[in-house]
């Protein structure tokens, strides 16, 4: 890689080029993909909400079958890469802990956790330091508090912060009136206020925290620009989707492709989120009040009420991956409807460090 890009340098972890794959639940970034992704030297990550319906776990409960199931993933992927991989673990998810201690057990490289504060984190970690240990948040006050709740208790700050914008696909960590007044330019501010932070922390306990810009990043330009605002590397979601190796159905990979920029809409989601997806026909019935019947088997998040909603958003996106989009949809990024073929993870990650390093070249860091 040309000295024009940097790696990013999570705790000693080296990813190069410095790019993160989102973590897409459910079963969107699996073993296919996250092993794809790593082999390229960028970071895959797999995604552990809805790892229970991967397989038949008859008669397990939901916390049991997730337990299962997300152990199957993390071993399959770490057959097909020997280069680090990393999981998501949302801290809503009712079995968070039981996620975790997998995570643990399996020894990934890093533990990446948003949907809320995951403020307890370090501690229920400790017997695995060398696990890189990595917050998702949307704003400097999240990311202050992470750090002082971390330094102050546990004696230790996050390995590195992933600042997501409004502009993200899937749940979003912002009001719907957030995601729909904030300026394309949101991520940036974002990302400048977050700096402060980390440099802050970092420069009081002489380290640093490298942070990672996410939400609306699409091509290698977007890279350079992050870059160049100081953001040590990027997520991206979206334009991991339409690979070879992604593990959604094509007819998944296929929404996007034929997504127009007025096809992508913001619902209020079940958990009280907004939720960014591709507008199909289940979406426009959800949207002029119509009810999906469905027993929830899932629990799965803290913060759904299955009686007060009218559509079960796991059993949705679990049809969605599959392919079966009269009772599904597919949660997107701003630019999906950008995305224009599917190509093999390793073109789209060369594409990427090319158009990066391209741009870079022309104003250096």
């Amino acid at each position: 890689m040309s000295n024009l890009l940097p790696s990013l340098d999570i705790g000693g972890l080296k990813i190069s080029p410095p790019i993160i794959q989102g973590g897409m639940g459910i079963m969107v970034s699996g073993p296919r993909l996250v092993a794809a992704v790593s082999n390229t030297g960028a970071l895959g990550v797999l995604a552990s909400v809805g790892s229970g319906e991967a397989s038949d776990y008859e008669g397990m409960g939901v916390v049991e079958r997730s337990a299962l199931g997300f152990r199957d993933m993390i071993r399959a992927t770490r057959e097909a890469t020997q280069n680090p991989i990393a999981v998501n673990i949302m801290c809503a998810l009712t079995h968070y802990v039981s996620l975790l201690k997998v995570a643990i057990d399996e020894r990934v490289d890093a533990i990446i956790s948003g949907a809320g504060l995951p403020l307890k984190l370090p501690s229920l970690v400790e017997n695995a330091p060398e696990i890189k240990l990595i917050p998702i948040v949307s704003s400097a006050r999240a990311a202050r508090l992470i750090c002082k709740v971390w330094s102050a208790k546990y004696s230790r700050l996050p390995d590195a912060l992933i600042v997501e914008g409004p502009l993200a696909g899937g749940h979003l960590g912002f009001t719907m009136n957030e995601v729909v007044t904030s300026p394309l330019s949101e991520l940036e501010r974002l990302v400048t206020e977050i700096l402060e932070v980390t440099n802050e922390y970092g420069q009081k306990n002489n380290c640093k925290i490298p942070v990672i810009a996410a939400g609306g990043i699409f091509d290698g330009k977007d890279i350079a620009r992050f870059l160049k605002l100081g953001a040590s590397g990027v997520q991206m979601g979206t334009r991991f989707v339409c690979t070879d190796e992604c593990d959604a159905s094509i007819e998944f990979k296929e929404e996007y492709i034929n997504a127009r920029p007025e096809d992508i809409v913001v619902l209020q989601s079940p958990v009280k989120m907004p939720l960014r997806v591709i507008s199909n026909d289940f979406v426009k019935k959800i949207q002029n009040g119509a009810s999906a019947n469905f027993e929830c088997r899932y629990h799965c998040l803290a913060t759904c009420e299955p009686d007060k909603t009218a559509y079960c958003i796991a059993k949705t996106l679990l049809n969605a991956q599959r392919g079966h989009f009269d009772s599904g949809f597919a949660p997107c990024g701003a630019n999906a409807h950008r995305v224009d073929k599917i190509v093999p993870v390793r073109e789209l990650v060369d594409e990427l460090a090319r158009e990066a390093e391209e741009a870079l070249s022309s104003s250096p860091l």
